[in-house]
């Protein structure tokens, strides 16, 4: 039951206002103090509620303005009840719109500030959970807009934050084109960020329960083995306690006075990468690959800025040009983007559209063509598995080099390394299969104390330890000297150190060089 407090509670009126709460409230089922008419309240007043709250531990007070607030909560009423301040009203009527989610839509009010207005008109639990967590990423060094106020907005509310002058990337894409470097550059820096930072254990969701949930819906979807598999490749994820955002695209970056912010971040979980990469490729691809003019309606630009867009951050994410890496690693982010979009239309009854029919098609056959091939969700940026033949070398040489030259390889190293690499796939490519074909890895890693390079080939051929093979006599006269072994005598000497080792039907030679 709300019972409506108004005007002034003083020592004049204390006893008749207590009088008659306590009338009201005696035949309530649960008692509502609503404060929004109260202008005044002193400790005769205080203790009037008091004894209310003693008779009815459930009562709180909501609509209560900051001045009366003020009084409540230095005198330790809002820690022994609840007490809900009053919201100023705010309209977006006719505000320009900065950003859309699946929680909410954020408007520009004023040059100043912006407010993110809920879907649920229930969201003060919603809002506070965004606050905090927004307020964690913030003492974990995350760049990113703290709101200051709370609001009502017609039926919902919403949370005000100090934005002056900021532009979304959306907008700069879609005004300087020119441009889409530099965003590209920015929005992959910040993403590099929030990956790497470690929340601690339970301050934040777990996606992969998310996206097991995903899974487990799809099961009704799909055919019995492409549910299986596609439950069992999610279940494969390892758990990762580092950050996510969520809902990372470019109207979620905004740049303030040359400061580039995180926003509306009450996505934010943490889990493993892929899981990133899934939402952006839907953001910037998936959503729109039937109906083009879905970006355009929600990014501002077009579809082929989109489709750029995201094969330029997801080659600077992984640090590679490599067309078959970058190909890989997108099959796995559609296999999840896929599971998600179709959950979310067939939850949104798009089944009883032609159109919802359609596209729920398209992505399914899409999903079933990548389940056939693809056998983890996981990868590693650093690493490229391909085929096994001297065609391939080429492919080879130029992944180890880029990864050399984002590391500044003094050009010396650079071809030392690139003669020991050489050598090794050459001799994997001819000897580790044969007769047959097969695929073999390669994996660069950097490290920086000391500064050097480990360059890693595994297969599952023959096994054979080329360190094994006693090293040729290099002073003999020709006529007198074997031919062969010394591609893997120069890759000992050009190397710092060459190491070999058997394990889970692997050959695994790595090569190090200090740099």
């Amino acid at each position: 039951m709300n019972i409506r407090l108004s005007g002034r509670i003083d020592s004049n009126n204390a006893a008749s206002v207590e009088e008659d709460l306590l009338r009201q409230a005696a035949n309530a089922d649960a008692v509502v103090l609503d404060a929004q008419d109260l202008e005044y309240i002193s400790s005769a007043g205080l203790r009037v509620l008091l004894r209310i709250r003693k008779m009815r531990p459930e009562m709180k007070i909501i609509n209560v303005n900051s001045e009366v607030y003020e009084i409540l909560d230095m005198t330790g009423f809002t820690e022994m009840m609840e007490v809900q301040k009053a919201y100023r009203v705010v309209s977006v009527e006719g505000c320009e719109e900065i950003g859309r989610g699946a929680n909410g839509t954020i408007y520009r009010i004023d040059k100043d500030n912006v407010v993110k207005v809920y879907n649920n008109p229930e969201a003060l639990a919603d809002i506070q959970h965004e606050r905090e967590v927004a307020k964690l990423a913030l003492i974990l060094g995350i760049p990113t807009a703290i709101s200051y106020d709370v609001v009502k907005v017609g039926d919902s509310y919403g949370s005000v934050f100090e934005l002056l002058n900021a532009r979304s990337f959306s907008k700069i894409l879609a005004r300087e084109p020119d441009k889409l470097d530099w965003c590209v550059q920015e929005y992959i820096k910040m993403l590099k960020l929030i990956h790497s930072t470690l929340v601690p254990a339970g301050k934040l969701p777990d996606m992969k329960e998310t996206a097991l949930g995903w899974a487990r819906f799809m099961q009704d979807h799909l055919p019995e083995a492409a549910g299986k598999k596609l439950l069992a490749l999610v279940e494969a994820i390892p758990h990762d306690d580092h950050m996510l955002h969520g809902d990372y695209h470019t109207k979620n970056l905004e740049l303030q006075n040359d400061e580039v912010l995180l926003i509306d971040m009450d996505t934010l979980a943490v889990g493993h990468p892929i899981f990133e990469l899934a939402s952006m490729y839907n953001s910037f691809v998936g959503y729109s690959e039937l109906d083009h003019g879905v970006i355009q309606r929600f990014q501002g630009f077009d579809f082929e800025t989109g489709r750029r867009f995201w094969r330029r951050a997801l080659s600077s994410y992984l640090g590679t040009r490599n067309e078959r890496k970058l190909r890989e690693v997108e099959g796995k982010a559609r296999v999840l983007g896929y599971t998600r979009m179709i959950r979310r239309s067939i939850r949104r009854r798009a089944l009883e559209t032609e159109e919802g029919r359609a596209e729920i098609a398209h992505w399914t056959g899409e999903l079933l063509s990548l389940l056939e091939r693809i056998d983890t969700l996981t990868f590693q940026p650093n690493e490229l598995e391909l085929e096994a033949v001297p065609e391939n070398l080429e492919e080879v040489q130029a992944f180890v080099e880029e990864h050399l030259e984002a590391a500044d390889c003094p050009p010396k190293a650079q071809m030392q390394i690139g003669v020991a690499v050489e050598e090794i796939f050459v001799n994997i490519s001819s000897y580790a299969y044969h007769p047959e074909n097969g695929n073999a890895t390669v994996r660069v890693e950097i490290s920086d104390d000391p500064v050097s390079v480990a360059i890693t080939f595994l297969d599952h051929g023959t096994p054979y330890d080329p360190l094994a093979k006693k090293d040729p006599d290099i002073h003999l006269p020709a006529d007198e000297r074997d031919i062969g072994g010394l591609g893997i005598f120069m890759t000992k000497k050009l190397m710092d150190d060459v190491a070999y080792e058997y394990r889970d039907g692997q050959n695994i030679l790595t090569l190090r060089k200090n740099l």
